[in-house]
């Protein structure tokens, strides 16, 4: 049977405020996020090519004050605006989900080393590239947007 072996990745340095490690995931006060959205979403266009991913949008925790809360203090989830180009608001809130889910990242070992010998013959699988599996991170929460996107006009673009 195949199989593939998974490991812990290292832990990256600390990232700056404004920087997020792991773009392609939803990051929020306590950790990653997975986002979930009723109804249908106006995303803006894409202005530059050249630019591996869109900005579609800044995610508002206005309950939220790291100076002020515990990091116990769970009141300010109950609040999640996500502003949407320049005419769409969407509410909705934090929750904790139920089993936490991991995300893994393809790894390719060029050693060809198991950790467990299979009883394969001397020297079979050398220089051959192997797959590996790393977690990357565990997530915990997702931001439920249960209403539909409401329309907003007269406000600037959200930067």
């Amino acid at each position: 049977m195949p199989s593939i072996p998974i490991r812990i990745a290292p832990s990256p340095p600390t990232p700056a405020p404004t920087e997020n490690p792991l773009p392609h995931i939803l990051h929020t006060p306590s950790g990653l996020a997975l986002l979930e959205i009723q109804g249908t979403v106006h995303f803006p266009a894409p202005t530059d090519s050249s630019q591996p991913s869109t900005q579609i949008g800044k995610l508002v925790f206005p309950h939220y004050n790291l100076d002020i809360n515990d990091p116990s203090d769970t009141k300010w989830m109950k609040r999640v605006y996500m502003y949407i180009g320049k005419g769409q608001r969407m509410t909705g809130e934090c929750k904790k989900l139920a089993n936490p889910i991991a995300v893994l990242r393809k790894k390719v070992s060029e050693d060809g080393e198991e950790d467990v010998d299979m009883g394969g013959m001397a020297g079979e699988g050398e220089g051959v590239k192997e797959e590996e599996l790393e977690i990357v991170e565990v997530v915990r929460y997702k931001v439920v947007f249960s209403a539909r996107p409401e329309p907003i006009t007269g406000v600037t673009e959200v930067s």
